[in-house]
């Protein structure tokens, strides 16, 4: 059933020891959705916590004071949040497909699995979203909770690059400054900070940089051997996927990373003549029109090779 944010927020307010899943492989979205949807929460004096299959990164949750302090509960509602669909859970997916009560969402391609729906796929990020709950909640945001909205925000657009980005999204972190948040500390550590595994990972993606179709498509391949070399983990791995579409002529960018067990995930990012999200829908993934992901259960060979076959069909009609 899908809803509004009154609804939403009232839905809320009547559920206690609440349960928050984030996406696998966290980005900075679904990361602060979950933890000012928490933080919130506790404001009002309900359980909460948030969990993800995968660890969350640290450069996200430092800056968002109280938010690891996860009280013990039998949950009671289930909350998804920037999850458009139950898989890209990982593999929390095995105990929560088919429960989740609750969903908030910006992705036009969520496969509407929840209970609850609150989805606005105009929205730049997820925490646009959650910043009118906590709104409609009258919760006050305090600095962690505009922190963690505002890392939301400014990943998700690329620190308000993407085309996503609205004139919404400029008074949501407008708003969220005036609250707290750190925004220039937050795009400093987002946008320009960089490990020195990450920046060895890094040079190395540039060096294997394979182009196709007429140089419209790029293929960066991250494997098991990379990360092992420069002693990077694929908790780094975000700044990678940006670096295909930044070279001149290429409208495809696929950037395939290799699991520990043999199996991928690509992440996709495009121009305009390329919508990304239904390019990963051929491979039961999605997302937006310039930046999804898709999962495959095959060796990083075998999805490129499948890959490559769709980019050309898509670039040649083009």
């Amino acid at each position: 059933m899908k809803i509004n944010v009154e609804k939403c927020a009232r839905i809320l307010k009547e559920k206690d020891n609440i349960l928050i899943l984030t996406h696998a492989h966290p980005d900075g979205d679904t990361v602060g959705s979950g933890f000012a949807l928490c933080l919130a929460l506790k404001q009002l004096g309900k359980k909460a916590r948030v969990i993800c299959a995968d660890e969350f990164i640290p450069k996200y949750t430092a800056l968002i004071d109280g938010c690891l302090e996860m009280p013990e509960f039998k949950e009671e509602f289930i909350v998804a949040v920037d999850v458009a669909t139950e898989n890209l859970l990982g593999s929390l997916a095995d105990a929560y497909a088919g429960k989740i009560d609750m969903c908030i969402d910006h992705h036009g391609t969520n496969s509407d699995y929840a209970k609850y729906l609150l989805l606005n796929a105009d929205a730049a990020a997820a925490c646009e979203i959650i910043l009118k709950v906590i709104k409609a909640m009258k919760v006050r945001i305090d600095k962690p909770i505009a922190n963690a909205l505002f890392i939301g925000i400014t990943t998700d657009t690329g620190c308000f690059r993407y085309a996503s980005t609205t004139s919404n999204t400029y008074r949501a972190a407008a708003e969220l400054i005036d609250l707290g948040a750190d925004n220039a500390t937050i795009n400093r550590i987002m946008f320009e900070t960089k490990t020195r595994t990450y920046a060895a990972l890094e040079r190395l993606a540039i060096e294997g940089m394979e182009f196709y179709c007429d140089n419209r498509a790029c293929v960066i391949t991250i494997t098991q051997d990379m990360y092992k070399k420069t002693g990077a983990s694929e908790f780094e791995t975000e700044g990678i996927a940006p670096l295909t579409r930044q070279i001149e002529g290429v409208e495809l960018g696929l950037t395939i990373r290799e699991k520990p067990d043999g199996k991928c995930k690509c992440s996709i990012r495009t121009l305009d003549s390329v919508n990304a999200a239904d390019f990963a829908a051929n491979f039961g993934g999605g997302g937006h029109k310039q930046a999804a992901a898709c999962r495959f259960e095959c060796g990083v060979d075998e999805a490129k090779r499948l890959l490559l076959a769709r980019a050309e069909e898509v670039l040649a009609s083009k």
